[in-house]
């Protein structure tokens, strides 16, 4: 009889810079793993592997035609990825990021073509390890809550380790307080901002910044 193989716990707390260099070659492999963000924690791989993100939906037990949220490091590296062409709306995306806010954009042409869909949403979080891991990745990571469809997401190490441990590579944890609030959610594929989804950061705040 098979023994089912566990995920690796990897502590970021301990030693950030291996933990790094562990979940990059990771997502390069085309690996999923659970890591902390500046919301909740969050299923990562790499959005341009193909059996990477079907083993995402495969584990959320979630329909395709459901979209991901992206982080990435910085405007300037978000830029090869989307079409922004009005210049209030960069203006706006410089205002309010990092933080805990997702943004619906346009993608160019090519990006368009890879990802087989028009539009993404994107964040740069306001998380040390995840900023360092995306600057050393040069590249998106999927960022979407770690749960069943349809079903509370998951945010503590015992509760990962119990039930989906199996299911992904490893699972980097911090010993610090894990926040509890999923992103603010808004459309910026039009001319104005539309809030999906309100999360920490409230859309009045937001739209303050939006001139």
């Amino acid at each position: 009889m098979l023994a089912i193989k566990s995920a690796a716990l990897i502590n970021i707390d301990k030693d950030c810079d291996v933990a790094i260099a562990e979940a990059k070659k990771l997502y390069l492999e085309g690996s999923v793993f659970i890591y902390p963000t500046d919301t909740i924690y969050g299923l990562g791989a790499n959005p341009f592997n193909e059996e990477a993100v079907k083993r995402i939906y495969q584990i959320k037990e979630r329909e395709k035609e459901k979209a991901y949220i992206m982080l990435i490091n910085s405007i300037e590296n978000l830029l090869k990825y989307v079409e922004v062409k009005a210049e209030n709306h960069l203006d706006f995306l410089l205002a309010i990021w990092p933080n805990p806010v997702s943004v619906v954009l346009n993608l160019n042409f090519k990006t368009q073509e890879l990802l087989k869909t028009k539009t993404a949403a994107f964040r740069i979080p306001n998380h040390r390890f995840c900023l360092k891991l995306l600057t050393n990745l040069q590249m998106p990571l999927i960022s979407t809550s770690v749960n069943k469809s349809g079903q509370a997401p998951l945010n503590e190490l015992s509760l990962f380790e119990s039930e989906l441990s199996s299911e992904v590579s490893a699972i980097f944890y911090s010993k610090k307080k894990s926040f509890i609030n999923s992103s603010t959610l808004i459309d910026l594929s039009e001319s104005n901002p539309r809030l999906i989804r309100e999360g920490k950061i409230k859309f009045d705040d937001l739209m303050a910044k939006f001139k």
